[in-house]
This record gives C-alpha cells, structure tokens and sequence, in this order.
C-alpha cells in the first residue's frame, strides 16, 4: 500500500468534513466565521483527525457513527487552542501553519472570539452529528470535554505559562505539561474513533495508553525541531522556545537525549498499537514519521 497516498485520501475526507460542519463565511457575523475559516483552513498535519478516523477504520469503520463528525470537532477544538496560544497574553506568535496567526490577519478580539467560536462548534457538531445514537453521542462528548478542560489541555496550557513566567519547569513538571497540553488531545483522538468504531472497554483502554505514548513522543520531536530547523521549514516561529526561555525536552535534557526519549515513547507507542485488532501498518507507519521528522 502507498501509504502516502492513504494518509492524502483521509486528509482530504477530513478537508470535505471541515467545509461542510462549519458556519458558511457569508453568514451573519461573517468575519467572525471568516476567521474561523480561516484557521482551519490552514491545513497542517491534520493528525488528530487522521488518528480518529484510523483508529475507528480498525473496528470495521463506523460501525457506532461516521467518524468524520468527530473528527472534525477534534480539530475544532486543536484550531481553538492554537488561536489561543499564539495571542499577545499567551506565546505572543505571528505565524502559525506558514501563514499569519489569526490576531495578525485579522485583530486580537476576532482571534479570540473565533477560538470561542470554535470550542463551542466542536461539541455542538457532536450533538447533532451523533443525535440519533444518544449513548455514543454521549461518550464522545464526555471524552472530549474531559480532554480538553482544566484537568488536561487547558490545565496544562496554564503549567506552561508559570514555567515560562518563573524559573522553568522541572523534567517531572515538563512531563505533566506535555501528557496534557499535547498528548490529551491525541489520546481522546484515538479513544474517539474506537467509540465509533464500537471498540470494547480493553481496546478503549489500549488506545488511550497509545495516544499517551504517541503525544509525548510528538510533542518531544516538536521541542527538538524548534531547535533544530528554520521558519520556513516549520511552518512557525523557529527558536522562539529557547528566545522566551521556554522548558522544553532539549532545555532540560539537550537534543541528544531528547531524541532518544521521543524515540523511547514512540516505540512504546507501537507496541501498544500492536495489541490492537485490524490492520495497524497505516498507524504504524504514521508513529514513525512522525517521529523520524527529527533527523
């Protein structure tokens, strides 16, 4: 299989979704729902989505629901946060995905407003998306919500900002940030598109302990690739980490090490993918480009 090519096609499903799930730009309030657009459709690496459809294509599909609703307000609610991130009171950032962040291509308010747009998108698409299956719509609600709020996504955003704002973060403290400002969001990825999928309690378990495994390991690489490639490559503000005198995994343990971790969890990772029924090869061939984008 080209994989490559697979990864494109789910890409694309997702793309379709997008369109279709969000408010048309022309609508009233039509700037705001241009930014919101706008955001989204900055494309990336569009992970999240990708691991929730993957995920429920192990069980045989969507045999629970369509996974794409799902994935889509998973991705709602990663723009969110990065809209968020990138504001003045946050990481104070210009470019996000190669283009401008949203508070530069449009203003800090319609920024902050098209994140609160977004966040509340992201579970209105799941209650109407899931209506007619009352208990799934249920689970996939309560698995986001929890994934995204002050015990996990949020918390951990608010972890990072005391360490940059004090004397950096502890290798137990960056851990804690990292499992929650990044992994959360990858765990619930996979949990999700197993709900879907009509995966058992085991195999719900197994896919969060590989979305813990793999967000660690990605936010790792991203540490690594801050340090290590240009603006132009990255997409975003190249050394802004070290510039801001941000904890990361390279300045708490140098990129050396630092590699050698995001290697140790994406390895974890797979074997923790391999305990799952169907046909992995996809997931894990994705586990390792993602992870060999630090060499």
């Amino acid at each position: 299989m080209d994989y490559g090519e697979e990864l494109r096609e789910r890409i694309e499903g997702v793309e379709r979704a997008i369109d279709r799930l969000l408010p048309g730009a022309i609508e009233p309030s039509a700037r705001l729902h241009e930014a919101m657009r706008y955001s989204m459709a900055a494309g990336g690496k569009r992970l999240r989505p990708v691991l929730l459809v993957s995920a429920a294509r192990l069980f045989g599909g969507g045999q629970k629901g369509d996974p794409l609703p799902a994935a889509v307000a998973v991705e709602c609610i990663h723009t969110y946060s990065l809209i968020h991130d990138d504001l003045p009171c946050m990481d104070n950032d210009d470019l996000r995905r190669g283009r401008p962040t949203a508070h530069r291509a449009y203003d800090e308010a319609t920024a902050l407003l098209a994140g609160d747009a977004l966040l509340t998108r992201a579970f209105a698409i799941l209650a109407e998306s899931y209506a007619p299956t009352p208990a799934l719509a249920a689970s996939l609600v309560r698995q986001l919500a929890d994934a995204a709020g002050s015990r996990r996504l949020v918390g951990g955003q608010m972890e990072d900002l005391l360490a940059e704002r004090g004397s950096g973060a502890t290798p137990e403290a960056l851990r804690y940030i990292h499992l929650n400002k990044t992994a959360a969001m990858i765990e619930a990825s996979l949990a999700m598109g197993g709900l879907c999928g009509g995966a058992d309690a085991g195999s719900l378990e197994t896919l969060g302990e590989t979305g813990r495994e793999l967000g660690l390991a990605f936010q790792i690489v991203d540490d690594v690739l801050d340090a290590t490639m240009d603006t132009a490559t990255l997409g975003k503000t190249a050394g802004k980490d070290a510039r801001s005198g941000k904890s990361t995994y390279v300045s708490v343990h140098g990129i050396d090490e630092a590699r050698r971790i995001a290697r140790e969890h994406s390895d974890r990772a797979i074997a923790s993918l391999g305990r799952l029924p169907g046909d992995t090869a996809f997931l894990r061939w994705l586990f390792e480009t993602l992870v060999g984008r630090t060499h």
